[in-house]
């Protein structure tokens, strides 16, 4: 029988806020967003943005017992699309956010944005309200292509939202998507160099895959071959390193000192308070690790605030026997990997507990032989999934 897990310190904590709201819904997304409705006389671009506000807060509050003392270190605010708040809303929420937890002064504050829901003005009111990183949904620069997509902008928005962008926050990030449908080798080249002239500091690149339980897998697009993806992957990668790019994580690329630290956090087996509607969370305690999941609808979530003060639908301890696979699952995402020490002081247990599967990982040239680092080989990062895979209880 395995102990339970010891800390020497608790891992660094961070706080994600779930806006679960969209203009409408992409084919290919499986992220708990809902499309909405037509506004009502109560509520603004229709949802009651006061309302969800007072829950988020509430939820919040639910939480400060958990992580008393605590300083959080970033904050992000995903969804659905988080810009479709006013800038009166971020306002309010994030100064009621600063009220009750202690954040560090110059904590990462980021904020994902449609290019379709881009204004200067709200931008503006967003950095003011305290809001310094954007992570823009750009998925390509191509009309063709972001019609394939379903998405609500175009290309010449989607420039225009950068430049924007760029015009109030220091930190921007512009989320983009290959393997798209009937893309060529060229279409992907074209929409790297267009991303790559604003010159952000971050860039994230994801392979467009038919996830479960969205329009797209119901009803698959032609997508590009297997070898054709690989062909537009390597390219990809050798425009970026080429404009000073690292690759950090499967699908995060950064310049000197720009990787996004919220993220940094989730792959480094750190903690988060997840407050919103579907959000997750995991926080860790001396002798053990819980995760949380909240009612997934808004409407649920916010009656279950109002009427319960509790929006939880599962929070459970890790068991002790998954703790190696769940570390392992998150920190081999990233190129350089991490610290031998680093499993240790985040799963509270002994690393000759994985040491036969990181022998076997490493004789199979998946895992770098460093003794003092858990880093996947570049074969390792291709097959990602086999190597996870082999520290599996």
């Amino acid at each position: 029988m395995l102990n339970q897990p010891t800390f020497t310190a608790l891992p660094p904590l961070a706080l994600y806020i779930h806006f679960p709201w969209c203009e409408k819904k992409c084919p290919y997304c499986d992220f708990n967003s809902h499309q909405i409705k037509e506004p009502a006389s109560n509520s603004l671009g229709g949802f009651d943005e006061q309302r969800y506000i007072h829950a988020l807060i509430a939820d919040l509050e639910t939480e400060l017992p958990n992580t008393w003392g605590r300083q959080v270190h970033s904050i992000f605010i995903g969804g659905g699309t988080p810009s479709l708040l006013s800038a009166a809303g971020m306002d309010q929420l994030l100064c009621a956010v600063r009220a009750r937890i202690n954040l560090e002064p110059d904590a990462e504050i980021t904020m994902e944005a449609n290019p379709g829901s881009v204004e200067a003005d709200k931008l503006a009111g967003f950095a003011k309200a305290g809001v310094n990183r954007v992570s823009l949904g750009i998925q390509s620069f191509q009309d063709e292509q972001l019609k394939a997509l379903g998405r609500i902008h175009n290309g010449t928005e989607a420039k225009r939202a950068v430049q924007i962008a760029l015009d109030h926050f220091k930190s921007v990030n512009l989320d983009l998507m290959y393997g798209l449908p009937n893309q060529s080798l060229e279409a992907a080249r074209s929409d790297i160099e267009t991303a790559l002239s604003f010159q952000t500091p971050h860039l994230s690149l994801y392979n467009l895959t038919l996830e479960p339980n969205t329009y797209f897998a119901n009803f698959p697009p032609k997508l590009p071959s297997d070898d054709e993806i690989d062909a537009i992957f390597e390219q990809n990668l050798e425009l970026l390193m080429k404009a000073g790019y690292k690759r950090y994580e499967v699908s995060a690329y950064a310049k000197k000192d720009q990787e996004c630290k919220h993220n940094l956090n989730y792959w480094r087996f750190g903690d988060y308070i997840g407050i919103g509607a579907g959000a997750h969370g995991k926080i860790s305690y001396p002798g053990k690790i819980t995760r949380q999941v909240r009612e997934r609808h808004p409407e649920t979530y916010m009656q279950a605030m109002e009427t319960k003060g509790n929006a939880l639908i599962e929070s459970r301890e890790l068991a002790v026997k998954d703790l190696p696979f769940e570390f392992m699952l998150n920190a081999l995402r990233l190129t350089d990997g991490v610290d031998t020490n680093t499993f240790s002081e985040r799963t509270g247990l002994p690393l000759s507990l994985i040491s036969q599967s990181l022998d076997e990982a490493s004789k199979k040239g998946l895992l770098d032989e460093n003794p003092s680092k858990l880093k996947p080989t570049t074969l390792g990062l291709r097959y990602l999934n086999n190597l996870q895979e082999m520290f599996l209880d």
